[in-house]
Protein backbone atom coordinates (compact mmCIF):
# COMPACT_ATOMS: atom_id res chain seq x y z
CA UNK A 1 0.00 0.00 0.00
CA UNK A 2 1.11 3.86 -0.94
CA UNK A 3 1.56 5.68 1.60
CA UNK A 4 1.77 9.52 1.13
CA UNK A 5 3.63 11.97 3.12
CA UNK A 6 3.88 14.88 0.47
CA UNK A 7 0.86 13.77 -1.67
CA UNK A 8 -0.23 17.29 -2.81
CA UNK A 9 3.50 18.47 -4.23
CA UNK A 10 4.00 15.43 -5.99
CA UNK A 11 2.60 15.39 -9.76
CA UNK A 12 2.02 11.46 -9.12
CA UNK A 13 -0.52 10.67 -6.56
CA UNK A 14 1.08 9.12 -3.87
CA UNK A 15 -2.24 7.19 -1.79
CA UNK A 16 -3.08 3.75 -2.92
CA UNK A 17 -6.50 2.81 -0.26
CA UNK A 18 -4.94 5.63 2.48
CA UNK A 19 -7.11 7.71 4.24
CA UNK A 20 -6.75 10.77 2.89
CA UNK A 21 -6.02 13.69 5.11
CA UNK A 22 -8.71 16.52 5.60
CA UNK A 23 -6.55 18.99 3.77
CA UNK A 24 -6.46 16.64 0.83
CA UNK A 25 -9.76 16.66 0.28
CA UNK A 26 -10.59 19.79 -1.86
CA UNK A 27 -12.42 18.28 -4.58
CA UNK A 28 -16.11 19.48 -5.05
CA UNK A 29 -19.61 18.02 -5.95
CA UNK A 30 -19.54 19.21 -9.09
CA UNK A 31 -16.40 17.73 -10.04
CA UNK A 32 -17.95 13.90 -9.36
CA UNK A 33 -20.23 15.26 -11.76
CA UNK A 34 -17.74 16.31 -14.43
CA UNK A 35 -16.03 12.56 -14.00
CA UNK A 36 -18.88 10.82 -14.12
CA UNK A 37 -20.02 12.50 -17.28
CA UNK A 38 -16.57 12.69 -18.92
CA UNK A 39 -15.27 9.47 -18.63
CA UNK A 40 -18.11 7.50 -20.15
CA UNK A 41 -19.06 9.92 -22.92
CA UNK A 42 -16.88 6.83 -25.15
CA UNK A 43 -17.32 4.08 -27.29
CA UNK A 44 -16.91 1.50 -24.35
CA UNK A 45 -20.57 3.33 -23.09
CA UNK A 46 -21.54 3.96 -26.61
CA UNK A 47 -21.30 -0.22 -27.49
CA UNK A 48 -23.88 -0.68 -24.56
CA UNK A 49 -26.59 1.07 -26.44
CA UNK A 50 -26.60 -1.13 -29.26
CA UNK A 51 -27.34 -4.16 -27.43
CA UNK A 52 -31.08 -3.78 -27.28
CA UNK A 53 -30.81 -3.23 -30.97
CA UNK A 54 -28.98 -6.08 -31.58
CA UNK A 55 -31.84 -7.76 -29.52
CA UNK A 56 -34.06 -7.14 -32.12
CA UNK A 57 -35.91 -3.70 -29.81
CA UNK A 58 -36.70 -0.74 -31.90
CA UNK A 59 -35.38 2.60 -31.32
CA UNK A 60 -38.19 3.66 -28.70
CA UNK A 61 -38.12 0.42 -26.77
CA UNK A 62 -34.32 -0.01 -26.45
CA UNK A 63 -34.52 3.47 -25.07
CA UNK A 64 -37.21 2.74 -22.87
CA UNK A 65 -34.94 0.25 -21.38
CA UNK A 66 -32.23 2.02 -20.84
CA UNK A 67 -34.10 4.42 -18.87
CA UNK A 68 -35.69 2.17 -16.58
CA UNK A 69 -32.76 0.45 -16.51
CA UNK A 70 -30.47 3.25 -15.88
CA UNK A 71 -32.47 4.34 -13.39
CA UNK A 72 -33.23 1.39 -10.98
CA UNK A 73 -29.09 1.02 -11.17
CA UNK A 74 -28.86 4.53 -9.95
CA UNK A 75 -31.39 4.00 -6.72
CA UNK A 76 -29.25 1.20 -6.07
CA UNK A 77 -25.45 2.66 -6.33
CA UNK A 78 -25.51 6.53 -6.42
CA UNK A 79 -26.00 6.04 -2.17
CA UNK A 80 -22.80 4.18 -2.41
CA UNK A 81 -20.89 7.67 -2.71
CA UNK A 82 -21.78 9.17 0.55
CA UNK A 83 -20.00 5.75 2.31
CA UNK A 84 -16.27 7.13 1.11
CA UNK A 85 -17.17 10.77 2.12
CA UNK A 86 -17.85 9.62 5.39
CA UNK A 87 -14.26 7.33 5.54
CA UNK A 88 -11.86 9.18 3.69
CA UNK A 89 -10.92 5.61 1.51
CA UNK A 90 -12.42 3.81 -0.89
CA UNK A 91 -15.19 1.41 -1.15
CA UNK A 92 -13.89 -1.75 -0.85
CA UNK A 93 -11.75 -0.79 2.29
CA UNK A 94 -14.78 0.67 3.57
CA UNK A 95 -16.95 -1.94 3.55
CA UNK A 96 -14.80 -3.86 5.71
CA UNK A 97 -17.23 -1.62 8.29
CA UNK A 98 -19.62 -4.24 7.31
CA UNK A 99 -17.93 -7.37 6.02
CA UNK A 100 -14.90 -7.45 8.31
CA UNK A 101 -11.33 -5.97 7.29
CA UNK A 102 -10.41 -9.36 5.49
CA UNK A 103 -14.19 -10.04 4.54
CA UNK A 104 -13.86 -6.26 2.49
CA UNK A 105 -11.47 -8.18 0.21
CA UNK A 106 -15.05 -9.64 -2.05
CA UNK A 107 -15.48 -5.77 -2.47
CA UNK A 108 -11.80 -5.64 -4.16
CA UNK A 109 -12.37 -9.09 -5.95
CA UNK A 110 -15.43 -7.79 -6.92
CA UNK A 111 -14.65 -3.51 -7.82
CA UNK A 112 -11.63 -5.73 -10.01
CA UNK A 113 -13.23 -7.83 -11.73
CA UNK A 114 -16.06 -5.38 -12.93
CA UNK A 115 -13.74 -2.62 -14.05
CA UNK A 116 -11.15 -5.34 -15.47
CA UNK A 117 -14.09 -6.72 -17.74
CA UNK A 118 -14.94 -3.30 -19.22
CA UNK A 119 -11.67 -1.94 -19.63
CA UNK A 120 -11.51 -4.82 -21.65
CA UNK A 121 -14.28 -3.80 -23.40
CA UNK A 122 -13.81 0.14 -23.76
CA UNK A 123 -10.29 -0.64 -25.11
CA UNK A 124 -11.29 -3.56 -27.63
CA UNK A 125 -14.09 -1.27 -29.18
CA UNK A 126 -11.63 2.47 -28.99
CA UNK A 127 -9.78 0.37 -30.63
CA UNK A 128 -11.87 -0.89 -33.30
CA UNK A 129 -13.16 2.43 -34.01
CA UNK A 130 -9.31 3.99 -34.36
CA UNK A 131 -8.32 1.10 -37.03
CA UNK A 132 -11.48 1.33 -38.92
CA UNK A 133 -11.28 4.88 -39.10
CA UNK A 134 -7.95 5.18 -39.96
CA UNK A 135 -8.39 2.47 -42.90
CA UNK A 136 -11.10 4.57 -44.19
CA UNK A 137 -9.32 7.80 -43.93
CA UNK A 138 -5.82 7.09 -45.09
CA UNK A 139 -6.18 3.55 -46.40
CA UNK A 140 -4.21 1.77 -43.50
CA UNK A 141 -4.61 -1.61 -43.45
CA UNK A 142 -7.14 -3.36 -40.72
CA UNK A 143 -4.82 -5.95 -40.27
CA UNK A 144 -4.39 -7.90 -36.87
CA UNK A 145 -1.56 -5.96 -36.29
CA UNK A 146 -2.92 -2.61 -36.86
CA UNK A 147 -5.39 -4.15 -34.16
CA UNK A 148 -2.52 -5.19 -31.73
CA UNK A 149 -0.34 -2.32 -31.94
CA UNK A 150 -3.65 0.24 -31.29
CA UNK A 151 -4.76 -1.89 -28.21
CA UNK A 152 -1.21 -1.64 -26.79
CA UNK A 153 -0.80 1.91 -27.69
CA UNK A 154 -4.36 2.89 -25.90
CA UNK A 155 -3.54 0.81 -23.06
CA UNK A 156 0.22 2.44 -22.36
CA UNK A 157 -2.01 5.98 -22.71
CA UNK A 158 -4.80 4.99 -20.43
CA UNK A 159 -2.52 3.24 -17.92
CA UNK A 160 -0.04 6.83 -17.87
CA UNK A 161 -3.18 8.44 -17.13
CA UNK A 162 -4.30 6.14 -14.46
CA UNK A 163 -0.88 6.31 -12.67
CA UNK A 164 -0.15 9.96 -12.42
CA UNK A 165 -4.34 9.91 -10.71
CA UNK A 166 -6.91 11.23 -9.48
CA UNK A 167 -5.66 14.75 -10.13
CA UNK A 168 -4.54 14.43 -13.76
CA UNK A 169 -7.93 12.29 -14.51
CA UNK A 170 -10.18 14.73 -12.97
CA UNK A 171 -8.20 17.60 -15.17
CA UNK A 172 -9.11 14.97 -18.10
CA UNK A 173 -12.11 14.00 -17.69
CA UNK A 174 -13.07 18.14 -17.13
CA UNK A 175 -12.01 18.50 -20.63
CA UNK A 176 -13.54 15.68 -22.68
CA UNK A 177 -17.12 16.15 -20.92
CA UNK A 178 -17.01 19.08 -23.53
CA UNK A 179 -15.60 17.59 -26.13
CA UNK A 180 -17.09 14.29 -26.17
CA UNK A 181 -20.61 15.89 -26.07
CA UNK A 182 -19.77 18.12 -29.55
CA UNK A 183 -18.38 14.78 -30.98
CA UNK A 184 -21.82 12.77 -30.27
CA UNK A 185 -24.02 16.06 -31.29
CA UNK A 186 -22.02 16.41 -34.69
CA UNK A 187 -22.92 12.62 -34.96
CA UNK A 188 -26.69 12.97 -34.49
CA UNK A 189 -26.68 15.09 -37.88
CA UNK A 190 -24.01 12.60 -39.15
CA UNK A 191 -26.63 9.81 -38.99
CA UNK A 192 -30.03 11.67 -38.60
CA UNK A 193 -30.79 10.98 -42.22
CA UNK A 194 -31.26 7.08 -42.41
CA UNK A 195 -33.16 7.17 -39.07
CA UNK A 196 -36.10 5.22 -38.52
CA UNK A 197 -37.47 5.16 -34.43
CA UNK A 198 -40.04 2.02 -35.59
CA UNK A 199 -37.59 -0.65 -36.96
CA UNK A 200 -36.95 -3.66 -35.18
CA UNK A 201 -35.94 -6.78 -35.74
CA UNK A 202 -36.53 -10.92 -34.82
CA UNK A 203 -36.50 -10.55 -31.13
CA UNK A 204 -33.55 -12.32 -29.39
CA UNK A 205 -35.73 -14.58 -26.78
CA UNK A 206 -38.78 -14.95 -28.78
CA UNK A 207 -41.10 -12.27 -27.48
CA UNK A 208 -41.11 -8.45 -26.56
CA UNK A 209 -41.24 -8.33 -22.70
CA UNK A 210 -38.81 -10.81 -21.85
CA UNK A 211 -36.60 -9.71 -24.65
CA UNK A 212 -36.80 -5.95 -23.13
CA UNK A 213 -36.31 -7.12 -19.41
CA UNK A 214 -32.73 -8.73 -20.74
CA UNK A 215 -31.92 -5.08 -22.25
CA UNK A 216 -33.05 -3.45 -18.91
CA UNK A 217 -30.93 -5.50 -17.30
CA UNK A 218 -27.71 -6.11 -19.70
CA UNK A 219 -27.75 -2.58 -20.98
CA UNK A 220 -29.32 -0.17 -18.32
CA UNK A 221 -28.94 -1.56 -15.14
CA UNK A 222 -25.66 -2.75 -15.90
CA UNK A 223 -23.83 1.09 -16.53
CA UNK A 224 -24.49 1.53 -12.83
CA UNK A 225 -23.71 -1.43 -11.29
CA UNK A 226 -20.05 -1.05 -12.88
CA UNK A 227 -19.59 1.99 -10.58
CA UNK A 228 -20.61 -0.11 -7.29
CA UNK A 229 -17.25 -0.26 -5.99
CA UNK A 230 -15.84 2.96 -7.62
CA UNK A 231 -17.63 5.98 -6.79
CA UNK A 232 -15.83 6.18 -3.54
CA UNK A 233 -12.68 6.76 -5.61
CA UNK A 234 -13.88 10.18 -6.26
CA UNK A 235 -15.69 10.96 -2.84
CA UNK A 236 -13.13 10.19 -0.77
CA UNK A 237 -11.52 13.18 -2.24
CA UNK A 238 -14.67 15.62 -1.23
CA UNK A 239 -14.57 16.67 2.43
CA UNK A 240 -18.32 16.43 4.33
CA UNK A 241 -17.02 19.71 6.76
CA UNK A 242 -17.72 21.52 3.39
CA UNK A 243 -20.11 19.87 1.04
CA UNK A 244 -23.29 18.47 2.59
CA UNK A 245 -24.49 14.67 1.90
CA UNK A 246 -27.41 15.91 0.01
CA UNK A 247 -25.06 17.49 -2.94
CA UNK A 248 -22.88 15.12 -3.37
CA UNK A 249 -25.92 12.57 -3.40
CA UNK A 250 -26.98 14.59 -6.33
CA UNK A 251 -23.86 15.56 -8.19
CA UNK A 252 -23.60 11.80 -8.44
CA UNK A 253 -27.40 10.63 -9.58
CA UNK A 254 -26.51 13.62 -12.50
CA UNK A 255 -23.31 12.69 -13.06
CA UNK A 256 -24.00 8.76 -13.28
CA UNK A 257 -27.72 9.03 -15.16
CA UNK A 258 -25.93 12.01 -17.83
CA UNK A 259 -22.60 9.95 -18.46
CA UNK A 260 -24.68 6.77 -19.12
CA UNK A 261 -27.71 7.81 -20.85
CA UNK A 262 -26.27 10.20 -23.15
CA UNK A 263 -23.88 7.72 -25.34
CA UNK A 264 -25.82 4.81 -24.63
CA UNK A 265 -28.78 6.53 -26.36
CA UNK A 266 -26.10 7.97 -28.97
CA UNK A 267 -25.42 4.02 -29.18
CA UNK A 268 -29.38 3.20 -30.00
CA UNK A 269 -29.63 5.98 -31.92
CA UNK A 270 -26.47 5.13 -34.93
CA UNK A 271 -27.50 1.37 -34.33
CA UNK A 272 -30.73 2.02 -35.65
CA UNK A 273 -29.21 4.42 -38.28
CA UNK A 274 -26.44 2.33 -39.34
CA UNK A 275 -28.92 -1.17 -39.03
CA UNK A 276 -25.56 -2.73 -36.66
CA UNK A 277 -27.69 -5.32 -35.78
CA UNK A 278 -24.87 -8.00 -35.46
CA UNK A 279 -21.12 -6.21 -35.49
CA UNK A 280 -21.68 -2.31 -33.92
CA UNK A 281 -18.32 -0.61 -34.61
CA UNK A 282 -18.28 -2.09 -38.40
CA UNK A 283 -22.02 -1.26 -39.23
CA UNK A 284 -21.22 2.35 -37.47
CA UNK A 285 -17.91 3.01 -39.64
CA UNK A 286 -19.58 1.80 -42.92
CA UNK A 287 -22.51 4.67 -42.58
CA UNK A 288 -20.46 7.38 -41.51
CA UNK A 289 -20.02 10.08 -43.73
CA UNK A 290 -16.64 10.95 -44.51
CA UNK A 291 -16.34 14.13 -42.44
CA UNK A 292 -17.60 12.68 -39.56
CA UNK A 293 -14.88 9.84 -39.60
CA UNK A 294 -12.20 12.24 -37.98
CA UNK A 295 -14.77 13.09 -34.97
CA UNK A 296 -14.93 9.11 -34.79
CA UNK A 297 -11.39 8.67 -34.51
CA UNK A 298 -10.39 11.32 -32.02
CA UNK A 299 -13.68 9.96 -29.35
CA UNK A 300 -11.89 6.40 -30.25
CA UNK A 301 -8.22 7.68 -28.95
CA UNK A 302 -9.13 10.65 -26.29
CA UNK A 303 -12.58 8.97 -25.10
CA UNK A 304 -11.05 5.68 -24.74
CA UNK A 305 -8.02 6.84 -22.90
CA UNK A 306 -10.60 9.03 -20.15
CA UNK A 307 -12.26 6.01 -19.85
CA UNK A 308 -10.08 3.15 -19.62
CA UNK A 309 -7.78 5.52 -17.57
CA UNK A 310 -10.29 5.95 -14.84
CA UNK A 311 -11.34 2.47 -15.20
CA UNK A 312 -7.29 1.30 -14.29
CA UNK A 313 -6.97 3.95 -11.64
CA UNK A 314 -9.63 1.98 -9.65
CA UNK A 315 -8.49 -1.22 -10.41
CA UNK A 316 -4.70 -0.42 -9.18
CA UNK A 317 -7.03 0.39 -5.90
CA UNK A 318 -8.68 -2.67 -5.41
CA UNK A 319 -5.08 -4.65 -6.58
CA UNK A 320 -3.43 -2.58 -4.00
CA UNK A 321 -6.38 -3.29 -1.58
CA UNK A 322 -5.74 -7.21 -2.01
CA UNK A 323 -1.58 -6.83 -2.08
CA UNK A 324 -1.02 -4.52 0.76
CA UNK A 325 2.83 -4.77 -0.04
CA UNK A 326 1.95 -3.48 -3.53
CA UNK A 327 2.29 0.55 -4.40
CA UNK A 328 -0.80 1.53 -6.44
CA UNK A 329 1.76 1.94 -9.42
CA UNK A 330 2.77 -1.20 -9.87
CA UNK A 331 -0.61 -2.51 -8.97
CA UNK A 332 -1.80 -0.16 -11.92
CA UNK A 333 0.94 -1.53 -14.52
CA UNK A 334 -0.49 -5.14 -13.37
CA UNK A 335 -4.15 -4.39 -14.39
CA UNK A 336 -3.12 -2.61 -16.84
CA UNK A 337 -1.43 -5.46 -18.80
CA UNK A 338 -4.29 -8.23 -17.73
CA UNK A 339 -6.70 -5.80 -19.49
CA UNK A 340 -4.97 -5.65 -22.51
CA UNK A 341 -4.64 -9.33 -23.32
CA UNK A 342 -8.65 -9.76 -22.07
CA UNK A 343 -9.00 -6.81 -25.04
CA UNK A 344 -6.54 -9.39 -27.55
CA UNK A 345 -8.97 -12.42 -26.78
CA UNK A 346 -12.09 -10.47 -27.13
CA UNK A 347 -10.88 -9.07 -30.61
CA UNK A 348 -9.53 -12.74 -31.80
CA UNK A 349 -11.36 -15.17 -30.15
CA UNK A 350 -14.70 -14.26 -28.65
CA UNK A 351 -18.17 -13.46 -30.05
CA UNK A 352 -18.35 -10.10 -29.46
CA UNK A 353 -22.06 -9.52 -28.13
CA UNK A 354 -22.01 -13.17 -26.21
CA UNK A 355 -19.01 -11.99 -24.40
CA UNK A 356 -20.70 -8.57 -23.61
CA UNK A 357 -23.81 -9.82 -22.78
CA UNK A 358 -22.75 -12.62 -20.63
CA UNK A 359 -20.41 -10.54 -18.82
CA UNK A 360 -22.64 -7.36 -17.46
CA UNK A 361 -25.53 -10.10 -16.41
CA UNK A 362 -22.97 -12.37 -14.67
CA UNK A 363 -21.54 -9.38 -12.56
CA UNK A 364 -24.74 -7.85 -11.81
CA UNK A 365 -25.98 -11.08 -10.58
CA UNK A 366 -22.65 -10.70 -8.00
CA UNK A 367 -22.41 -7.25 -7.68
CA UNK A 368 -25.79 -6.36 -6.51
CA UNK A 369 -25.41 -8.71 -2.72
CA UNK A 370 -22.61 -6.62 -2.22
CA UNK A 371 -23.79 -3.48 -2.69
CA UNK A 372 -27.42 -4.41 -1.05
CA UNK A 373 -25.33 -5.45 2.20
CA UNK A 374 -23.13 -2.15 2.46
CA UNK A 375 -25.97 0.26 1.97
CA UNK A 376 -27.74 -2.19 4.88
CA UNK A 377 -24.69 -1.81 7.05
CA UNK A 378 -24.34 1.72 6.09
CA UNK A 379 -27.98 2.76 7.05
CA UNK A 380 -27.51 1.05 10.72
CA UNK A 381 -24.29 3.00 11.22
CA UNK A 382 -25.54 6.71 10.09
CA UNK A 383 -22.09 7.06 8.15
CA UNK A 384 -20.13 7.00 11.76
CA UNK A 385 -16.96 4.81 11.08
CA UNK A 386 -13.65 4.46 12.71
CA UNK A 387 -11.09 5.20 9.95
CA UNK A 388 -8.18 3.42 11.79
CA UNK A 389 -10.03 0.34 11.92
CA UNK A 390 -11.46 0.11 8.53
CA UNK A 391 -6.85 0.02 7.55
CA UNK A 392 -6.29 -2.93 9.62
CA UNK A 393 -5.45 -5.17 6.53
CA UNK A 394 -3.68 -2.50 4.88
CA UNK A 395 -1.25 -1.82 7.67
CA UNK A 396 -0.70 -5.50 8.45
CA UNK A 397 -1.91 -5.79 11.63
CA UNK A 398 -4.79 -7.46 13.30
CA UNK A 399 -7.42 -5.93 15.96
CA UNK A 400 -10.37 -3.11 15.65
CA UNK A 401 -13.57 -3.20 16.22
CA UNK A 402 -14.17 -4.38 12.56
CA UNK A 403 -12.11 -7.35 13.30
CA UNK A 404 -15.15 -10.10 13.83
CA UNK A 405 -14.62 -13.66 13.38
CA UNK A 406 -11.24 -13.73 12.60
CA UNK A 407 -11.33 -10.25 10.16
CA UNK A 408 -14.72 -11.75 8.79
CA UNK A 409 -18.27 -10.62 9.45
CA UNK A 410 -19.71 -14.04 8.94
CA UNK A 411 -23.68 -12.44 8.33
CA UNK A 412 -22.33 -10.53 5.91
CA UNK A 413 -20.13 -12.90 3.81
CA UNK A 414 -22.97 -15.81 3.86
CA UNK A 415 -25.56 -13.42 2.89
CA UNK A 416 -23.76 -12.21 0.16
CA UNK A 417 -22.34 -15.75 -0.89
CA UNK A 418 -26.44 -17.05 -1.00
CA UNK A 419 -27.52 -13.45 -2.64
CA UNK A 420 -24.52 -14.03 -5.57
CA UNK A 421 -25.69 -18.16 -5.67
CA UNK A 422 -29.64 -17.59 -6.35
CA UNK A 423 -28.29 -14.52 -8.84
CA UNK A 424 -25.76 -17.07 -10.76
CA UNK A 425 -28.97 -19.71 -10.68
CA UNK A 426 -31.35 -17.20 -11.98
CA UNK A 427 -29.35 -15.61 -14.72
CA UNK A 428 -30.17 -16.38 -18.43
CA UNK A 429 -26.92 -15.10 -20.95
CA UNK A 430 -26.47 -16.70 -24.97
CA UNK A 431 -23.23 -18.48 -23.24
CA UNK A 432 -25.15 -20.12 -19.96
CA UNK A 433 -28.59 -20.35 -18.32
CA UNK A 434 -29.08 -20.79 -14.62
CA UNK A 435 -31.42 -23.44 -13.68
CA UNK A 436 -33.98 -21.18 -11.70
CA UNK A 437 -34.82 -19.65 -15.13
CA UNK A 438 -38.05 -22.32 -15.22
CA UNK A 439 -39.07 -20.49 -11.47
CA UNK A 440 -39.41 -17.12 -13.04
CA UNK A 441 -41.01 -17.64 -16.67
CA UNK A 442 -37.56 -17.52 -18.75
CA UNK A 443 -37.34 -13.76 -17.62
CA UNK A 444 -33.61 -12.82 -16.33
CA UNK A 445 -34.88 -11.21 -12.80
CA UNK A 446 -31.10 -12.07 -11.29
CA UNK A 447 -30.33 -8.61 -9.82
CA UNK A 448 -33.59 -8.29 -7.58
CA UNK A 449 -33.36 -12.04 -6.68
CA UNK A 450 -29.77 -11.80 -5.79
CA UNK A 451 -30.30 -8.66 -3.94
CA UNK A 452 -33.29 -9.68 -2.27
CA UNK A 453 -32.05 -12.61 -0.80
CA UNK A 454 -28.80 -11.16 0.42
CA UNK A 455 -30.78 -8.17 1.87
CA UNK A 456 -33.64 -10.68 3.71
CA UNK A 457 -30.67 -12.90 5.09
CA UNK A 458 -28.22 -9.93 6.33
CA UNK A 459 -30.97 -8.16 8.14
CA UNK A 460 -31.70 -11.51 9.95
CA UNK A 461 -28.31 -13.08 10.75
CA UNK A 462 -27.14 -9.65 11.77
CA UNK A 463 -30.25 -8.78 13.73
CA UNK A 464 -27.53 -8.20 17.16
CA UNK A 465 -25.23 -6.10 15.06
CA UNK A 466 -26.61 -2.14 16.04
CA UNK A 467 -25.36 1.24 16.07
CA UNK A 468 -21.73 2.08 15.07
CA UNK A 469 -20.64 -0.71 12.58
CA UNK A 470 -19.08 -3.80 14.42
CA UNK A 471 -19.15 -2.13 17.90
CA UNK A 472 -20.94 -5.25 19.05
CA UNK A 473 -19.17 -7.60 18.24
CA UNK A 474 -15.42 -5.83 18.76
CA UNK A 475 -12.97 -8.66 20.11
CA UNK A 476 -12.77 -8.82 23.99
CA UNK A 477 -9.36 -7.05 23.99
CA UNK A 478 -10.53 -3.97 22.91
CA UNK A 479 -13.05 -3.83 25.54
CA UNK A 480 -12.78 -0.24 27.53
CA UNK A 481 -10.09 0.55 25.07
CA UNK A 482 -10.07 3.28 22.25
CA UNK A 483 -10.08 1.37 18.81
CA UNK A 484 -6.75 2.94 17.63
CA UNK A 485 -5.07 1.53 20.67
CA UNK A 486 -6.56 -1.66 19.26
CA UNK A 487 -4.58 -1.33 16.24
CA UNK A 488 -1.43 -0.18 17.44
CA UNK A 489 -1.06 -3.12 19.94
CA UNK A 490 -2.00 -5.51 17.50
CA UNK A 491 1.36 -4.16 15.36
CA UNK A 492 3.30 -4.34 18.63
CA UNK A 493 3.51 -0.43 19.50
Amino acid sequence: MSQATSAGHSLIEQYGVDTIPEAERTSTPKDVLSILVGSNLAFGVVVFGWLPVSFGLSFWASTASLVVGTALGIALTAPLALISLRTATNLSTSSGAHFGVRGRLIGSVVGLLLSLGYTALALWVGGDVVVGALNRLLGLPASGAAYVLTYSVLAALSATAAVFGYRLLLRLERMLMWAMSGLLLAGLVAFAPHFSGSAHGAYLLGGFWPTWLLAVVSAGLSGPIAFITLLGDYTRYVSPARHSSRRVLWATCGGLFLGLLVPQVFGTFTAVATGAGGDYVHGLLAGAPAWFLLPLLLNGLLGSAGNTGLMLYSMGLDLDAILPRATRRQATYVVAAAATVLVFLGHFVWSAQDAVTSFVLVLTAIGAPWAVITLIGFRRCRGDYDRASLQVLNRRTRGGIYWYSAGWNLPATAAWAAGSAVGLGAVDTPVYRGPLLGLTGGIDVSFLLSGLVAAVLYTVLSRGQRGRAGAAVAPPAAAGRRPEAVVQSADGA
